[in-house]
Formats: C-alpha cells, sequence, structure tokens
C-alpha cells in the first residue's frame, strides 16, 4: 500500500519489515528501553496503536506488527498463507525472536491480538512482564453470550463473503460503529479502511472470523481451550483492563470472564465506549495505560 499525506500526518512512523517465507510482515520499532509489544484485531491494523506508540516511544521500545494480510504486510492469496490462529502465533514468535528482546515485554492487546497474544505468552510465559488488556478474549465464547448473528454470516455463507471481500462491509461498519462516546471523524474512519481497498486485500478480515473457534470440532477449539487453560498462570502480573461496554462482541459478558479469571486486575471499564476504547476513550485511556506500563510491578 503506497503511504499517502494523509496517513502519513496520522501515522508518522519508519516501516520495518520481517521476511517470512518471502512475505513482508511489516512493524513498527520506535523508541528503546524495555519492549511493549502491541498486538491489534480484525479489522483493523497498526494504525490503530499509534496514540499509544506516540506517548510510550520516549521512555519504551514500541513494536507492533501488522498480521500478514492486515495493514502494511502483504496480502497474499491461501495458496501462499495459512489464515489460521497457530500460523499468527507463529508469525509472532518469529518476529520476536528475531528481534533478540533482551528483557521481558510488556503485552497490549485487543481482539483478535489477545488470543494471539495469549497463546504466545502461554508458550513463552517467562518473558511476560505484566498486560494490557482490552475488549478481547483468551478463551471460548462465554455460555451466557449469544454469538452475534452479523458475525455468523460473515463466518458461515457466500453472503458473508461477498459483504466482507465485496463490499468492505466489515472494516466499514466497524470503523462506522466501533466508537460510541466519540465517533470516528470520516478522515479516520477512511484511514482505519485504508489497507483494505479490494477484494484481495479484504482476504484477511473474512479468513480472522472464518477462523473464531466456537465449539468441539472447530478448527483451533482445542487450542483456544489450551490457552484459556493456561492462563490462570499470569494471575500474580500486573494486568490492567480498559473496557468499552458497548461492543457488540466483547461486551459485559467477555468482561466478565476476565474479572472472575483475574480479580485483582486493574480495571477501567466505560459504559460509553465502544469496541475501538483506545480510539474512542482516547484521552483517557491512553494516559492510563503509559503510566500502569511505567509505574507497575509484579507481586511477590
Amino acid at each position: 500500500m503506497v503511504r499517502n499525506p494523509t496517513l502519513a500526518k496520522h501515522y508518522p512512523f519508519e516501516s520495518h519489515y520481517l521476511n517470512l517465507n518471502g512475505l513482508k510482515y511489516h512493524y513498527l520499532d520506535e523508541g528503546s528501553g524495555s519492549a511493549v509489544v502491541m498486538l491489534h484485531g480484525n479489522p483493523s491494523w497498526s494504525f490503530y496503536y499509534r496514540n499509544l506508540v506516540l506517548v510510550l516511544r520516549s521512555s519504551h521500545r514500541c513494536i507492533v506488527p501488522d498480521h500478514i494480510g492486515c495493514g502494511l504486510s502483504d496480502k497474499p492469496g491461501d495458496e501462499r498463507y495459512d489464515y489460521t490462529f497457530p500460523q499468527r502465533v507463529d508469525d509472532l514468535e518469529r518476529l520476536l525472536d528475531s528481534l533478540e528482546l533482551p528483557h521481558k515485554i510488556t503485552l497490549v492487546v485487543h481482539d483478535w491480538g489477545g488470543m494471539i497474544g495469549m497463546a504466545y505468552a502461554v508458550r513463552h510465559p517467562e518473558r511476560i512482564e505484566r498486560l494490557v488488556i482490552m475488549n478481547t478474549a483468551a478463551f471460548p465464547l462465554p455460555a451466557s453470550k449469544t454469538f452475534p448473528l452479523a458475525l455468523r454470516i460473515c463466518r458461515d455463507s457466500w453472503l458473508g463473503t461477498l459483504l466482507v471481500r465485496g463490499f468492505n462491509a466489515f472494516s466499514r461498519g466497524a470503523a462506522m460503529v466501533g466508537c460510541k462516546a466519540h465517533p470516528m471523524s470520516t478522515e479516520l474512519q477512511t484511514l482505519y479502511q485504508l489497507p483494505y481497498d479490494s477484494w484481495q486485500n479484504r482476504i484477511a478480515t473474512l479468513r480472522f472470523v472464518q477462523d473464531i473457534p466456537l465449539q468441539p470440532g472447530d478448527r483451533n477449539y482445542e487450542l483456544i481451550c489450551d490457552v484459556a487453560d493456561r492462563i490462570g498462570q499470569f494471575e500474580k502480573l500486573p494486568m490492567l483492563i480498559c473496557w468499552g461496554e458497548q461492543d457488540f462482541v466483547f461486551d459485559r459478558h467477555f468482561l466478565a470472564e476476565w474479572q472472575h479469571r483475574f480479580p485483582a486486575a486493574e480495571l477501567h471499564s466505560y459504559p460509553q465506549a465502544g469496541h475501538y476504547i483506545l480510539e474512542d476513550m482516547q484521552e483517557e485511556v491512553v494516559p492510563i495505560i503509559s503510566k500502569f506500563i511505567r509505574t507497575s510491578k509484579a507481586s511477590a
């Protein structure tokens, strides 16, 4: 994707790339110090974390990848890339191994970034120093939560394929409704959708939805159950939860699951905010996360 002046104004960062079997895996690497690894979800990209990077890069090394098929990374067809949850974790592992980080990391996750990041964390618990959780999951769909019809259509039907890849409905819709308290400007909505400008370039947007494991027998359901069984080992690590309660997917049912598993976590929940909490409540949440990362310490 060619950079444009509007993007450069909002996203003033140098691009870095890791070669993943001939594919360009884009990431930001800003600042120095202990690393903060920020993982986006679907259908966003590293752009989501721009304001947090600008605040933290004076004191920390901010590493923010674009998953393959997303953002400024390559967007290959299925014949060149396996668009599945385990592959995402492997990609992240290769990136962080290549960087040879000397210290433990702070992991910041949102949406699919939670599943990917926490799967990485249970592989390498010794590398994790603290966790920041935003509108995400690292466990199966809570029993109390009904899977939204719109997502089921996108996941399981030809109509969903047409809507997501043909009309960009998922990316466009998320940009329109992802912020409730402070809706995105038209300019910001355009920038969130910028990488997803053609049928081919929307492949990851669809594949992420199709890869959601809902029940036994679904691809990777056993993997997410294994992650869920093992994340309790992080109970004594500093954890911050920032949550937009108007998220139509990651709503109060998911928040309740995080609270049940990590009752000691610091919680900031916003009844009026939506899915893109870091965008919707930027003025409040960015300083909260920055302070948490700069000051929190693990308990004995």
